[in-house]
């Protein structure tokens, strides 16, 4: 089985490539995607484009993007390939699962969890979540990032505290996916500070 890979270094990283049945290869644009491939996983950047171009299944990193958003045919299915994410054994997928789906993703190893197709899936708005409230406790000098990363990994068991997660993720997607989750609820909107860390 031959995918295509398009990634950054940190998710090339993650991505565990040491599958006997996975023949992986790394491309540095979708024209570089041979015709013999039997999946992609288009995971760097946020991709907004429909895939019309191949019958193939195609994974694509879209946390904030609808596959109604892109007007994306059937063998396109969501995943959250934010960093951190990509390495854990359970993927959320959004889009059908189909026979082709699922063999691909049996061959990655990976147990899924079908979600609707929402902007944030479940575990990346929740960690949006968390981060948006550190950054509001940061604002009220509650503590310091430091305290509250180590407060949430000794008192949760968290891998990461949330402003690590928000170095680790990039605080600009943070940001773009509390916006528009927000457009909808305004629980979601995104702390000030959180805002200024943007540009900062």
């Amino acid at each position: 089985m031959k995918i295509a890979v398009l990634a950054n270094d940190r998710q090339w990283k993650e991505m565990d490539t040491a599958y006997e049945q996975v023949d992986f290869y790394r491309i540095e644009s979708m024209e570089n995607i041979k015709p013999d491939v039997d999946a992609c996983l288009l995971l760097k950047g946020e991709l907004k484009t429909n895939f019309h171009w191949t019958p193939k299944p195609v994974f694509v990193n879209a946390v904030c993007t609808t596959l109604k958003e892109m007007d994306a045919v059937p063998n396109v299915v969501r995943i959250n390939g934010w960093n951190g994410f990509l390495a854990r054994n359970t993927w959320e997928v959004a889009g059908a699962i189909n026979k082709p789906v699922q063999d691909i993703l049996k061959a990655l190893g990976k147990e899924t969890i079908k979600v609707p197709d929402e902007p944030g899936f479940v575990s990346a708005r929740i960690i949006a979540m968390i981060i948006n409230e550190a950054y509001f406790a940061l604002e009220e000098n509650v503590s310091t990032t430091e305290a509250i990363d180590i407060a949430m990994k000794l008192g949760t068991n968290y891998p990461h505290g949330p402003f690590e997660w928000a170095a680790l993720i990039g605080v600009n997607k943070i940001f773009t996916l509390l916006q528009k989750m927000s457009i909808q609820d305004k629980r979601y909107l995104p702390a000030p500070l959180l805002k200024a860390a943007i540009t900062a």
